[in-house]
């Protein structure tokens, strides 16, 4: 089996109608659908199918650099134009106006595809046939990007013009290019510099001799659609040095490559040998993992969790240490574009990311480089972009490691982690009993766990406009409180495991009383379901949400089994979509039906009602609680996944999406616990209930 195997295509005509303007963010053309290439350290590469420059984030290469710098815009854009020998001009791909100066001809995009993941373009038209194809090698801030004419009369003369405004991927759109730029020209090699403390960008030709004209230029008033669509600044500025200028003959290949490397790095490999060991390493990950994925959309998705798995770039202190141990430091990029690495989606992921893909080196690394950040009895909830300190405030990251580390055992019997980390786990335990920061601690009337500080948002239902927390579920949540059930319960196993009967007794007795107390407390015998928050500021919440759903799905069950059907099918019937659970059932006075508008109105929105892809992990595995024969029903709820794949980011799943049809995606377009919970329960369905 090769990677290469694995191919998702798309075709398109001329003249294909562009999304609406409600719809800007993801419609269903090349417009508006986006591709992704990831480089294995936080960097990337991203567009839209067309070649349109619609998001901040839209450029090939933004280079993952050390802190304080985080990810920086390198190359913005690189156009193409055509000239054949009869004199004609033609623009290969028609997407970008503001490209097209000399109102030449284009050459359309006629096919997109993903080759085990990676992007490949096919522009036919003027009776020539060129294909481009992107990929970043794995561990630099490198980018190939290489076209091939397939098919046409003779050779043609080519110009590729790099474009650029270095700034923070995130940064203001509305402000002045950076410069002045200083181009340096040495033989072949090419570095565009600013007066900041950036790298400089460095450019090269490979496969083709080629001129360099120097054309110093400027385009002002480059729109970004979707950044207007989302009340972001979206007006800015590109700038070129000039134009590479080369013949290039049929079947004759040329690459542009950028980087921000050392030249011996970028040299160190030809682009045809960087497509080999991209194309070997690809095929080691689908061999790697577990047989029931490597097939089908699955497969595609196993692609698509390499993008999510990194090796933070500056974290000098935190690489030393953990290479002093044997390790190697490794987190999860939450969702491209704008997420850093996340505790919370971190641990939520790390099953479908690495152990359902056999990667189960690199989840071990994950764990113990998160035992090491823990302070307070806590897990950081995220990593600011080019920080090396993490952020404290989330009430469930912290119970969600002890989650990931379990099915890390159970995959890898791997008793030495156990080992290392259980003395940590011991301190977490012993500050949540006795309280710790952000309010988390246990009410020692009920053996519960509350949570909550003004201004704070700590569950994953996290949203805040301003100073104002959307759903601040200060008090005892259900979640947090099936997590802690399910976190005693481990401890008191493998604390037996390590030092006896004697020692895992007080688990074992903190977690019979918050079962207890949790069964009394949060069951409405009146609406047959849990409630969402309990002795909260405004007393108790009865919103039908899908938190309720983790007191099944988890290894340890706090819930009363008789009361699982109740709350499994009544989730089916009013949260339950092709493509997650909606956030809050619909008739709530505060369901929002569509995730669209400015930041406010969207934030209004993250929670209440809207739908998230990874609910449905844990949701088939609460239904194969309830029904364990049942797998072809289990499969049958992922059945909007496959289409999915050719929306938003083609092979990737969605953050988030409309909670009424048709769906539409939105948020992040590649989301870690997304990809990661569809794929988990991929495997889930494949194989024998457990």
């Amino acid at each position: 089996m090769y990677a290469d195997e694995i191919c998702r295509m798309m075709v398109w005509s001329r003249g294909t109608a562009p999304a609406t303007h409600d719809d800007a963010e993801h419609g269903s053309d090349p417009l508006t659908r986006e591709w992704l290439v990831t480089n294995g350290l936080g960097g990337y590469a991203s567009g839209t199918i067309s070649g349109a420059v619609t998001r901040r984030f839209h450029g090939l290469l933004i280079s993952a650099l050390p802190a304080p710098l985080g990810r920086t815009m390198m190359l913005s854009d690189l156009s193409i134009r055509v000239v054949t020998p009869d004199g004609k001009v033609y623009q290969v791909g028609g997407q970008e106006p503001w490209l097209d100066e000399t109102s030449a001809e284009v050459i359309d995009l006629a096919e997109f595809r993903l080759e085990a993941g990676l992007p490949v373009w096919r522009y036919e038209g003027a009776g020539m046939v060129f294909e481009r194809r992107l990929l970043l090698p794995h561990g630099q801030n490198t980018v190939h990007v290489t076209y091939t004419l397939l098919e046409g009369a003779g050779p043609v003369r080519i110009e590729l013009q790099p474009w650029v405004n270095f700034r923070p991927h995130e940064g203001a759109l509305d402000r002045p290019v950076a410069g002045p730029y200083a181009l340096t020209v040495v033989e072949d090699r090419y570095e565009l510099a600013s007066p900041s403390d950036l790298p400089p960008l460095r450019l090269q030709v490979q496969g083709a001799r080629a001129e360099f004209r120097i054309e110093s230029d400027r385009l002002r008033n480059v729109r970004y659609r979707i950044e207007q669509s989302r009340g972001y600044d979206a007006v800015g500025e590109f700038y070129s040095p000039g134009r590479f200028s080369l013949e290039l003959p049929v079947s004759g290949s040329v690459t542009l490559v950028a980087s921000t490397e050392a030249w011996e790095t970028i040299n160190a490999l030809s682009t045809e040998e960087v497509q080999r060991a991209e194309r070997k390493r690809r095929t080691r990950l689908l061999l790697a993992a577990a047989p029931e994925v490597r097939s089908g959309p699955p497969a595609e998705l196993i692609f698509g969790a390499d993008q999510f798995l990194i090796t933070p770039a500056g974290r000098v202190e935190d690489a030393a240490r953990a290479r002093a141990g044997g390790d190697e430091v490794r987190t999860v990029i939450a969702g491209y574009h704008w997420f850093t690495d996340w505790g919370r989606d971190t641990m939520i992921s790390l099953e479908g990311l690495t152990l359902v893909t056999g990667r189960h080196t690199e989840a071990g690394y994950i764990l113990r480089t998160f035992a090491h950040y823990v302070k307070h009895g806590l897990i950081p909830n995220m990593f600011p972009e080019g920080k090396n300190d993490g952020l404290y405030h989330t009430a469930d990251a912290t119970l969600w490691f002890f989650h990931a580390l379990d099915r890390y055992l159970t995959y890898t019997g791997d008793r030495e982690t156990l080992r290392f980390i259980l003395p940590t786990l011991t301190d977490i335990v012993e500050h949540h009993t006795r309280g710790t920061r952000f309010g988390i601690g246990v009410d020692p009337k009920d053996g519960l766990v509350r949570q909550g500080e003004e201004g704070y948002q700590l569950t994953w239902m996290d949203a805040k406009v301003g100073d104002y927390v959307v759903t601040p579920r200060r008090g005892k949540a259900v979640e947090i409180n099936a997590l802690w059930y399910n976190a005693l319960r481990l401890m008191e196993r493998w604390v037996r495991e390590s030092e006896g009967d004697a020692a895992s007794q007080r688990h074992g007795a903190a977690a019979d009383r918050a079962k207890a107390s949790f069964n009394q407390r949060f069951w409405s015998e009146e609406k047959g379901y849990l409630y969402d928050l309990i002795d909260g500021e405004q007393g108790t919440d009865d919103a039908f949400r899908p938190n309720q759903i983790f007191s099944i799905s988890l290894p340890n069950p706090v819930l009363d089994p008789a009361r699982w059907k109740g709350i499994v099918d009544q989730v089916k019937e009013r949260l339950w979509t092709p493509v997650g659970l909606r956030s809050l059932a619909p008739g709530h006075p505060d369901y929002k039906p569509k995730y669209f508008g400015d930041l406010r109105a969207r934030d209004l929105a993250y929670h209440q009602g809207t739908v998230w892809g990874w609910l449905m992990g844990p949701f088939v595995d609460a239904w194969l609680k309830v029904y364990p024969a049942d797998l072809a029903g289990a499969r049958s709820l992922l059945a909007g996944f496959p289409p999915h794949l050719d929306e938003a980011c083609a092979g990737s799943i969605s953050e988030i999406f409309d909670a009424e049809p048709p769906f539409t995606p939105r948020g992040c377009v590649a989301q870690a616990w997304s990809v990661a919970e569809v794929l988990r329960a991929y495997a889930r369905t494949a194989r024998s209930a457990g």
